[in-house]
């Protein structure tokens, strides 16, 4: 049993460290630039998604959840509760806000031609078939 307790103990003291480290990096990322800004925030859901992995793993083996009293459980239930509707929350708000900003950039003819390119056509695209149509 004292490798299950220490295996517990380093990913404790290993969960600390990050968390320090996002703590001291918080301020600079938010001052940096936008490349900053996607690398770091790509990395913290990354950290995130370990994480959670790690809590399905437990969840998932009989041994481990046979000896979580209860009160733990609800505990657990309750935060991924609150992180879920978080997530759910910031991911509504950001992809309404991207999604009216591509809408309002694409209007004024600022959109990158590549997106339009990936996603779907582009207006030089759609301009060119409306030429066509229209000398018809």
């Amino acid at each position: 049993m004292s490798s299950l307790y220490d295996s517990l103990t380093r990913w404790v003291e290993m969960q600390k460290k990050v968390k320090e480290w996002f703590d001291n990096i918080y301020d600079n990322v938010k001052k940096g630039d936008r490349l900053e800004l996607i690398l770091y925030t790509r990395i913290a859901f990354q950290h995130i998604m370990r994480t959670i992995k790690a809590f399905d793993n437990w969840l998932q083996d009989p041994f481990i959840i046979s000896n979580i009293p209860r009160e733990e459980l609800e505990a657990v239930w309750e935060t991924a509760h609150g992180l879920l509707k978080q997530l759910i929350e910031l991911d509504i708000k950001h992809t309404s806000n991207v999604r009216d900003h591509l809408i309002k950039l694409e209007k004024e003819g600022r959109i990158n031609p590549l997106l339009m390119d990936l996603v779907g056509e582009s207006p030089r695209r759609r301009e060119e078939r409306e030429r066509v149509t229209l000398s018809i």
